[in-house]
């Protein structure tokens, strides 16, 4: 936010003009969990990205706005079409979404045509048009399980998650080279040593981790999976391998327990923290409001291409259906 704007918004009460604002645009605040608590704490939910796009459909909001990343407000607009919906910063990107661009993605899938394209929702827009199924960290064992045994399956972008898939079902999966900076941070020294010191203390761990952390925890599982297993474990005290924020829903949630972030590189460092999660604040997020921008647009072609993915995806983790054969599929498409 540049100088003038800064001095523009210098007296207010943002958190009253937010509401103002919240009132007058018909809009719902969205906060995914690695926001900073202030924005969590005014959102009308928290959640995780596809659980919060699914939440706001269901609403007769005007306007979505989207404290979380691009992908996740793309999703929202895919969804909710005929909302207006709008990100506090626009640069709110992912290295997921970074670390996989379409056109290469198009390639890879095309040169791969016996393959059928399981594709992790951190991805952009049209990466998810050249999918044939997108994926949870929470539906994706669910999906993996339903295709055929035959099916040769190749998984984006996210290597650590696909391997640890890969491990749970005894799938073979030809993986995308992408990662997230957040859960490649954590180093299995400090861990260890964290672990001395409270032997007692479970390690719940986001499967985005590398395996040489996922080695070390009590459960695996996404955002939603780690904070019910922290709310219903009887441990007084657990070590959290996600980005940290989350802890503030824990903390709210269960007062009475420890919860501690697993440690970075030099046991002490904020390179955990997602720096694009960390872009949105409370002043932006009220010139969102207020201008109505940035805003999220995708090309409806893109988007119905997309759609089809989710849709899929939702009918097999409900058991809708059990089954999707390659004859389902639809083939690679080339340029956007």
């Amino acid at each position: 936010m540049d100088a003038r704007r800064a001095e523009s918004l210098k007296g207010l009460d943002l958190r009253a003009e937010i509401d103002r604002l919240r009132r007058e645009r018909r809009a719902v605040i969205l906060a995914h969990y690695y926001q900073t608590p202030d924005l969590q704490d005014l959102a009308d939910f928290v959640g995780d990205s596809l659980e919060l796009s699914r939440k706001a459909a269901e609403t007769d909001a005007e306007v979505i706005a989207f404290c979380g990343v691009r992908f996740m407000a793309e999703v929202a607009k895919i969804l909710s079409p005929g909302k207006i919906v709008v990100l506090p910063d626009m640069e709110a990107g992912c290295s997921l979404e970074d670390s996989c661009p379409p056109d290469e993605f198009a390639a890879f899938r095309s040169s791969h045509p016996d393959h059928i394209s399981l594709t992790y929702i951190n991805c952009s827009a049209a990466v998810k048009a050249h999918s044939d199924i997108i994926v949870t960290s929470s539906s994706a064992e669910t999906i993996i399980n339903a295709l055929p045994k035959e099916q040769k399956i190749l998984f984006a972008p996210d290597r650590h998650l696909g391997a640890w898939l890969s491990r749970r079902t005894g799938r073979e999966m030809l993986l995308w080279d992408g990662s997230c900076i957040v859960h490649e941070a954590f180093s299995e020294t400090e861990l260890l040593k964290l672990k001395t010191l409270h032997p007692d203390a479970p390690v719940a761990a986001h499967p985005e981790c590398p395996a040489h952390i996922l080695d070390h925890a009590d459960m695996i599982g996404s955002t939603s999976a780690i904070l019910k297993f922290a709310l219903e474990s009887p441990a007084e005290t657990i070590i959290v391998a996600t980005e940290p924020h989350i802890i503030h829903q824990m903390q709210q949630k269960a007062p009475h327990k420890r919860f501690i972030g697993a440690p970075g590189a030099d046991g002490n460092c904020n390179c955990n923290m997602c720096p694009y999660m960390a872009l949105n604040t409370l002043e932006k997020l009220y010139v969102a409001l207020r201008d109505l921008s940035p805003r999220i647009e995708v090309p409806e072609e893109i988007r119905l291409r997309a759609l089809l993915p989710l849709n899929r995806m939702l009918a097999i983790a409900s058991g809708a259906a059990t089954d999707l054969t390659p004859a389902q599929t639809t083939p690679p498409v080339t340029g956007d």
